[in-house]
């Protein structure tokens, strides 16, 4: 059975299904929602260290964990040692595990030497390790990329040098930062740095539904799995996975859907003003209704869409006709 409890330091996960952390994405209100098909994990949008150093309010409501189940994951990212240290420390007081980015290829973020731009410099990501582990309360974790580019593979030296800076667990996405998503994840090497390391590994990477994660731990034989992408508009696929683990089966109706993304936006906006909880709202709206009929009208009407009570009467009268 792949579906099980697992261990990173001194937490133990009720399962082994996580939900990654997305910028953007994984707020409050999305990982709420996730929180309802019991994932093993959740983490937050990836938290600027220089941000929490220079005590950015912005920064900081990315910590708001209000009525959240346990355990959480916070994600900070930087290239500067000293700055990595202090948000290690100051976030390891919310947090129930501290993650560190080693993987965003977003261009803003690698032109400040920070993300994926780390693994061409692993000296530097020793050190922060080393010191994010020196600084935190709680277990310690990091995320990571295939490598730079094909020319430059370091999956394997990264896994090592975080198990000997004393990373509790390691999570790896199958591609390269200069592959950004496009194509088919590597998974050969997800199985490489399994076999490489002796702390957990979670394979992260085209993960989309109950098929694709049992092929996952079938063929790399990772602790875990993370899922991002494959969770937008289907964030019940943490209790798709784990019932069809358990032979069993897991559908949501049109009804029950419209009732969840009702719930997405309160949440939402319990947390922002309503124009901006609307807006950012869409999207989501977008992955909810992907592939039903008509989608990409309804999805070009709401995308007009400012206010709560009209976008509630839309959502309505689309899922209750379909």
């Amino acid at each position: 059975m792949y579906l099980k409890k697992i261990k990173i330091g001194n937490v133990e996960l009720n399962n082994n299904i996580l939900l990654a952390p997305m910028a953007g994405i994984t707020d409050r209100a999305f990982r709420l929602i996730c929180e309802k098909f019991n994932p093993g994990l959740v983490c937050t949008e990836m938290i600027s260290a220089k941000g929490l150093y220079y005590n950015d309010n912005k920064t900081s409501q990315l910590l708001n964990m209000k009525d959240e189940k346990r355990p959480i994951a916070v994600q900070i990212f930087g290239s500067d040692v000293n700055a990595m240290g202090f948000a290690a420390e100051y976030v390891s007081k919310y947090a129930d595990i501290v993650d560190i980015n080693m993987g965003c290829p977003a261009p803003k973020v690698v032109k400040n030497g920070d993300g994926s731009k780390l693994l061409l410099d692993l000296e530097k990501a020793r050190a922060i390790i080393e010191e994010v582990v020196k600084k935190s309360i709680v277990p310690v974790t990091v995320k990571f990329r295939k490598g730079w580019d094909l020319n430059n593979i370091v999956a394997i030296d990264i896994a090592k040098i975080a198990e000997q800076a004393g990373a509790s667990a390691i999570t790896i996405h199958g591609r390269t930062r200069s592959e950004f998503y496009a194509g088919e994840a590597d998974w050969n090497i997800i199985k490489k740095v399994k076999e490489s390391v002796n702390i957990p590994v979670i394979g992260n990477g085209d993960v989309r539904c109950t098929a694709d994660a049992k092929k996952m731990f079938e063929n790399t034989g990772v602790d875990g799995i993370m899922i991002g992408r494959g969770a937008l508009g289907n964030p019940w696929i943490f209790k798709q996975i784990e019932l069809e683990a358990n032979e069993s089966t897991f559908s949501i109706t049109n009804q029950e859907k419209l009732g969840l993304i009702l719930e997405h936006l309160n949440y939402m906006l319990e947390d922002k003003p309503e124009r901006v909880a609307v807006v950012e709202m869409r999207k989501h709206i977008s992955w909810y209704i992907k592939n039903s009929k008509d989608a990409s009208k309804v999805r070009e009407y709401i995308n007009q869409i400012t206010n709560k009570d009209e976008l509630i009467e839309t959502l309505t009268e689309y899922l209750s006709s379909i």
